[in-house]
């Protein structure tokens, strides 16, 4: 094996000598597009240095004796093993390699240039695993010897503690797996953007949507100026509109680091890019999709007129959202709600529609619904625990630091940004009406005002108005009416729920209960880690404002089950709350970390304090509807380990009180029938996660996104086995998640399993009900039909239908 390979020498069959990444690079290069040129240190050069270094020993032996299980003692062996690595002298002829084709690449453009160095996972007898997230990258790497060195981090990375513990708890051997460093140029852009290759507000696989600003592209993602937006027809790639947008600065590199400069006045409110590149990057960005079989996030950049793609990746954010584009029902509308001891929903004033409303602000429609409420201006994200639940959040612009705000907002408005800013991304996640890039709102609009948001048009109405009068056109329907037109089906349809205000509302749905109520928007509504109040004496104030919320939906429901899944927050998502960066420890893959089960067990004072809500609501208020569900459980003993704090609290499972599991984890579908053993009443199948694992493919990893899908063979025999296993022992199954609602084909085969509910977004309830009594039909015909088989004729040899 070379120590060095071009990307031009590789392809999607090099994977065992540059991993997946390295790889792939080599594959859409072999394919024509345009990625910034580069090479890979292969994974031989790694074993290289662990040979030259005798580390392959010292390693073994720290690793045979690791319980991954033990955080304190996984984050020490990381660190040792990392230590040795780095320390450890590369062999001459891997460094020579290195520096001579970073020289090369620098003779290559003229000029001495800034590279990324990221790291390539591989195995060398399993060239289909996915590896992909869990090792480190390194950017604007300047020089031979930094380039050398960050090659040496980026092997270090493959011994961070997140990919020690995936390997062991996947059965990989430590010394099997490789690792190569993709060294590739950066791309110094003149103007940037981001391409979703299907329209990202309304969905439209047909329209693809481009953004560009000038300088470099983290303006756009970040949301810090509003870039130009324009639409092109993917079939034809003709321009379908364009929204031409004054930029008044660019961020540029200079001597290595970001630099805001002012952008001459004539330029400002120039288009960025030319119609002809326009339709240039829309058929590239076609290609690429076509490529990988699935919608794209694109990133790219122009420089000296050259288009380079710097990332594709899959979107993340789409669901089926009909009949909510208008802000006509579902989550994305705010329900006029109001329960004891919370703040009442503001109600549109009586009469008052869009059509008679005063327009104070427009901008950008980046999440479609209507939200209503009084403006809270938030500065920065010190300002955020100043956000009240429904108040509409106006800002200059949204970073990662302001999603517990945002959580709270009946609607957000920014100043700046477009459609594929943090801001835009982040509120169609949330379900939270956005409208973005207005210029203007943290101006215009007051503390304390009354608007209305409608980001289905990107614009902001002054005082509270209803909905458009999506009610008038055809086939507009109320609750009422949708209610009584819902078939009836054996098997129960659910609903998944996050917001305590959309509890009424959604309780007016012909769903049969709550089968996945999540913790998370409850807790980032307390907006404090939960240890941070333990320890300042506050644990009783954390039960109550948790109790009052389950109470809220329990109520709303009652007497339908409402299954509360404990806390399923990662490391990073309880860092976000007030005090967590003290207590959550630092993860590459948080998804496959420390959460679920493994955490309650590890910090069972906390989990303790949900026992106590859910104990409170049960018997202060008498709502015996209300029931719990554990996630990420891996194992047996988690069950047990579980259940006996349970029994501290004395919270115990009766007639009336059901314990659920998630089954996301293969290991739990392999003992499923253990599981039901040790006892269980129900359990409930998280089919994203479960996906990711039986198929070993990251469903945000660009390379392997066309494979990830749940109606994959294995996933279905998966299912299979859980459903049916489940019914022998009388335990109740039910699925969590969309399948169901977009392919009918997946809800009938889960339907021929014998699963018991399927729960869904509320906008796909009606869908759902009726995809699943078209399957209960299908089934029953068919069933008679083998019944009802005419019997054959001995004398006549002809059928006898008497």
């Amino acid at each position: 094996m070379k120590n060095v390979m071009w990307f031009k020498e590789l392809s999607k069959k090099n994977l065992a000598e540059a991993g997946g990444k390295g790889a792939n690079l080599g594959e859409m290069l072999q394919n024509g597009f345009p990625i910034p040129n580069g090479f890979v240190v292969t994974a031989g050069s790694y074993y290289k240095h662990l040979e030259a270094n005798n580390l392959r020993e010292p390693i073994t032996r720290i690793l045979g004796k690791l319980d991954v299980n033990d955080n304190d003692a996984l984050m020490k062996a990381s660190e040792d093993i990392k230590e040795m690595i780095v320390k450890g002298t590369m062999p001459v002829d891997v460094q020579n390699d290195i520096i001579n084709s970073y020289k090369q690449l620098n003779e290559m453009v003229g000029r001495q240039v800034y590279v990324a160095v990221r790291s390539s996972a591989t195995a060398e007898d399993l060239p289909t695993a996915s590896f992909a997230g869990q090792q480190s990258t390194y950017l604007n790497v300047y020089g031979a010897e930094e380039v050398v060195k960050s090659v040496k981090e980026c092997w270090a990375s493959l011994f961070e503690p997140r990919a020690i513990f995936y390997r062991v708890e996947n059965k990989f051997e430590h010394m099997k797996v490789g690792l190569a460093a993709v060294v590739q140029m950066m791309v110094q852009s003149e103007k940037a953007g981001v391409v979703f290759t299907v329209d990202p507000l309304y969905q439209d696989p047909d329209i693809l949507s481009i953004e560009t600003a000038y300088g470099l592209g983290e303006v756009v993602v970040s949301g810090q100026v509003t870039p130009d937006t324009y639409r092109v027809d993917k079939k034809e790639f003709g321009i379908i509109d364009k929204s031409v947008v004054k930029q008044p600065w660019m961020l540029i590199k200079m001597e290595g680091k970001n630099k805001r400069v002012e952008i001459k006045d004539e330029a400002q409110g120039r288009q960025k890019l030319s119609d002809m590149e326009i339709k240039d990057l829309a058929k590239i960005c076609r290609k690429i999709e076509e490529h990988y079989g699935y919608p794209q996030d694109i990133e790219y950049g122009f420089e000296k007129d050259n288009l380079y793609i710097v990332q594709a990746r899959p979107i993340t954010t789409l669901t089926d959202k009909k009949g909510l584009e208008k802000g006509t029902g579902g989550e994305l509308v705010n329900a006029d709600t109001k329960s004891q001891g919370q703040k009442e929903a503001p109600k549109a004033a009586s009469g008052q529609g869009v059509g008679s409303a005063k327009i104070i602000v427009k901008g950008l429609s980046a999440s479609p619904g209507m939200g209503m409420g009084k403006v809270k201006i938030i500065r920065n994200s010190k300002e955020i625990k100043n956000m009240e639940r429904g108040d509409v959040m106006v800002t200059e612009m949204t970073t990662p630091d302001f999603v517990p705000g945002m959580k709270k907002a009946s609607a957000i408005v920014t100043d700046t940004g477009g459609m594929t800013s943090h801001a835009a991304i982040v509120s169609r996640e949330l379900g939270v009406p956005c409208v973005v890039g207005t210029g203007n709102a943290t101006t215009v609009l007051k503390d304390g005002m009354d608007v209305s948001v409608d980001g289905s048009h990107g614009i902001i109405y002054e005082g509270l108005v209803s909905a458009p009068e999506a009610a008038a056109k055809p086939g507009a329907m109320n609750a009422a009416v949708v209610a009584a037109a819902a078939p009836i089906t054996g098997t129960k349809i659910y609903v998944n729920l996050a917001d305590v205000d959309q509890a009424e509302k959604v309780a007016a749905l012909q769903c049969d209960g709550i089968g996945l109520l999540r913790a998370e928007f409850m807790m980032a509504g307390i907006g404090q880690h939960p240890r941070k109040m333990l320890e300042e004496g506050r644990g009783q104030e954390y039960v109550d404002k948790l109790a009052d919320d389950m109470r809220r939906f329990a109520a709303a429901f009652y007497p339908r089950p409402v299954v509360y899944r404990a806390s399923d927050f990662k490391t990073n998502e309880y860092r976000n709350l007030e005090g967590g960066e003290k207590y959550e420890p630092h993860e590459e893959n948080p998804m496959m970390g420390y959460r679920g089960a493994a955490r309650y067990i590890r910090e069972p004072e906390l989990f303790k304090l949900e026992l106590a809500a859910i104990k409170k609501v049960r018997e202060e208020y008498n709502l015996r509807n209300l029931h719990l569900m554990i996630p990420f459980i891996r194992r047996i003993g988690e069950l047990r380990a579980i259940k006996d704090i349970m029994d501290e609290v004395q919270l115990f499972r009766t007639r009336d009180f059901k314990l659920w599991i998630m089954v996301e984890v293969p290991s739990t579908v392999i003992l499923i029938d253990q599981f039901c053993k040790e006892g269980i009443d129900g359990i409930s199948i998280g089919t994203n996660d479960l996906t990711q694992l039986t198929l070993g493919i990251d469903r945000d990893n660009a390379t392997m996104a066309k494979g990830f899908d749940e109606r994959n063979e294995a996933v279905l025999r998966s299912l299979k086995r859980v459903i049916t296993t489940c019914n022998r022992f009388g335990v109740t199954s039910s699925l969590c998640g969309q399948a169901p609602s977009v392919y009918p084909e997946f809800a009938e085969r889960l339907v021929e399993f014998g699963i018991t509910s399927m729960s869904v977004n509320p906008d796909a309830v009606e869908r759902t009900r009726k995809i699943v009594a078209s399957a209960e039909q299908k089934i029953m015909l068919h069933r008679l039909a083998k019944l009802m088989k005419p019997e054959k004729d001995e004398d006549s040899g002809m059928f006898n239908d008497d």
